[in-house]
């Protein structure tokens, strides 16, 4: 075992574990990719060829831009190194276009900009008390983070197979929250604001940024109970804050409210008209919901309850992005969308400003936060839950039993869905059961999660200090 401690004592694990992961990335080039893919070229086309005014508004590809200006001008940087690997994959009308210098130049491109992810992962080890760290190397917190954040299955399958550049974003996310960590919280407030105009699904953990930077920093007193000291608030705080939160959406939407094109660019960010749920349903609250519904309209039919007439034609198990209308239960709003989710996040964030934990506290909201967006969002991803699963501390039995016979359950249920329900008649009849059963299942286990974090952030005692540092 000397040689773990050796590199344990000169830092180069930490080294490995990212040279390790990036061959791995450069070994994942050629496997399949998704339309993600095409997306990501038609925007670097975009962004080349079409001045600012009609980024927004070019439509010759299904694939429209619709991430906020700050990864606009990402790609429009990326579009002037591309240029000089292959112009054709900046042709606006070359769609589905993949050579192989364009596939190599994306993917690349991916892993480069995760330098960004492997700093802010460094970071965030920085943030670790390593003082009661065991003396082998896999028990050290520091490595067990490094190993978590860096080989996370989750961004090596979405971002170096299906194709996005989650990594870096990701890097900046963490990056903030280790500044937090570092009491450097105008950085982490300036890191978290570029974030959002980067991409805008991270406003699901805004409210946690809020509330923790307005009572751990606004307010720089609390009483020895640990509740807040008000007139400690500081007006000067508050005004810096708002100044960089300014700045950086001005610098971002400045340009095209100088324009009058920001309902335009809001319209491309939050396009309601697609529905509830994403083709692949995300395994939260809504997947349950439309599972009901389904299993309910089956018996309605079969005990002559339904008229098969009045059945909605847009069916939300025909694997299409589209709006759509519940046959039994009550279909589902925008509106109603919106007030689930925040009566979701309000009690982790109640207990951000009245039972404060610090940073630690901070980041049990963010994750909360996430996960209750991925819960009870409007069209939400499945890949968003990647938001959600940040580690936060070392248990000693990661599992009990009925958490273990769950995981272990995936591995039948993929084995029915994949290999066994294609060979039944049931094939064509029902060709949304795999999909249904998938969502369904995961969807059960993430609320259960979800319930158990909560139980656990709203029964933990609050954290009694005099004086914020």
């Amino acid at each position: 075992m000397a040689a773990p401690r050796i590199a344990t004592g000169a830092g180069n694990w930490f080294s490995a574990l990212a040279l390790g992961v990036t061959l791995l990335k450069c070994l994942l080039i050629p496997t399949y990719h998704s339309t993600d893919f095409e997306v990501h070229r038609n925007w670097l086309a975009i962004t080349h060829n079409l001045p600012i005014s009609q980024w927004y508004h070019e439509a010759t590809s299904e694939w429209t831009l619709d991430y906020p200006p700050f990864f606009a001008w990402f790609e429009y940087v990326l579009s002037h190194v591309a240029k000089y690997v292959d112009q054709e994959m900046l042709n606006i009308h070359n769609l589905n276009y993949c050579s192989s210098r364009t596939l190599l130049f994306q993917r690349f491109s991916v892993i480069f900009t995760d330098i960004l992810f492997v700093y802010a992962v460094h970071e965030c080890c920085k943030c670790i008390d390593g003082k009661k760290a065991g003396k082998e190397l896999t028990e050290k917190p520091k490595f067990i983070l490094s190993v978590l954040l860096l080989w996370n299955f989750g961004l090596l399958i979405v971002d170096h197979i299906h194709f996005q550049y989650n990594g870096f974003l990701f890097g900046l996310m963490l990056l903030s929250i280790a500044r937090l960590f570092q009491k450097r919280h105008m950085e982490g407030a300036f890191l978290f604001a570029v974030l959002l105009h980067f991409k805008h699904i991270y406003l699901y953990v805004a409210p946690a940024y809020g509330v923790y930077l307005l009572r751990s920093y606004c307010f720089t007193a609390n009483k020895p109970d640990g509740s807040i000291r008000w007139n400690s608030f500081s007006f000067v705080r508050v005004i810096s804050l708002g100044l960089v939160v300014f700045l950086v959406s001005a610098l971002s939407l400045g340009p095209f409210l100088a324009l009058n094109q920001l309902p335009q660019v809001f319209s491309r960010l939050f396009p309601f008209k697609r529905g509830l749920c994403h083709a692949y349903w995300a395994p939260n609250f809504w997947a349950l919901y439309n599972a009901l519904d389904k299993v309910l309209s089956v018996i309605g039919l079969k005990l002559k309850l339904l008229d098969p007439n009045k059945i909605p034609k847009a069916s939300m198990t025909s694997g299409l992005v589209q709006q759509f209308q519940h046959t039994v239960l009550p279909s589902v709003t925008p509106l109603a969308t919106l007030i689930c989710t925040l009566i979701a996040i309000l009690p982790s964030v109640f207990c951000l400003w009245f039972k404060p934990q610090g940073p630690r506290g901070f980041l049990r909201c963010l994750i909360l936060c996430a996960l209750s967006s991925f819960m009870f969002g409007w069209h939400v991803h499945e890949k968003a839950i990647l938001l959600a699963i940040l580690p936060m501390r070392k248990e000693k039995h990661l599992f009990n039993w009925m958490e273990t016979f769950y995981l272990l359950g995936l591995g039948p249920l993929e084995v029915c869905c994949e290999f066994v329900f294609p060979f039944t008649s049931w094939k064509l009849k029902y060709p949304f059961i795999p999909l249904l059963l998938t969502s369904v299942y995961c969807a059960v286990g993430i609320t259960y999660a979800w319930f158990k974090l909560y139980v656990s952030v709203l029964t933990h005692p609050p954290v009694g200090k005099t004086k914020k540092q």
